[in-house]
């Protein structure tokens, strides 16, 4: 498989994930947890295999986004084009990173909906993790699309 064809799949198994029904049991909740976990996990593995396709012809040893998308990474346009996105407050990059980051926490980033817990007052955009991904991935799906054309017409 190319990591072209990689990083559609995971894109692809992320969104599966996320529209997959939790249920109405007692377990529902945490499924619904556990699938957006998840689909972000597998968001991170796409991340992973897109920065291997578009450094393909650089041949990389590593593909770790921490380090490739880090102030120390390769001096590839391509990378530099998802270094400004990352840094970039309000972009699906940035959005990603900052979720990739909690998901390796030990609190991780899924969330209970069921209101604020132990009396705290919750405070929030109030959108589902797995709707924010959602979007997420959408907007990463176009920005890819847009850097695959570019690629080619080179």
């Amino acid at each position: 498989m190319t990591p072209r064809s990689r990083t559609n799949q995971l894109l692809y198994q992320a969104e599966l994930l996320l529209q997959a029904p939790s249920g109405e049991d007692e377990h529902a909740e945490a499924r619904r947890m556990a699938a957006e976990e998840g689909a972000l996990a597998l968001a991170e593995l796409a991340l992973e295999s897109l920065l291997r396709e578009v450094t393909e012809h650089a041949r990389l040893a590593r593909h770790d986004w921490r380090e490739l998308l880090g102030p120390e990474g390769a001096g590839i346009a391509e990378l530099q084009r998802l270094r400004e996105l990352a840094a970039c407050e309000g972009s699906w990059l940035h959005w990603l990173v900052g979720k990739l980051e909690a998901l390796h926490g030990s609190d991780g980033v899924a969330r209970r909906t069921g209101g604020a817990a132990r009396g705290l007052i919750a405070v929030g955009s109030g959108a589902a993790l797995g709707e924010e991904l959602s979007g997420c991935l959408a907007e990463a799906k176009a920005e890819i699309a847009a850097m695959r054309e570019t690629s080619e017409e080179w």
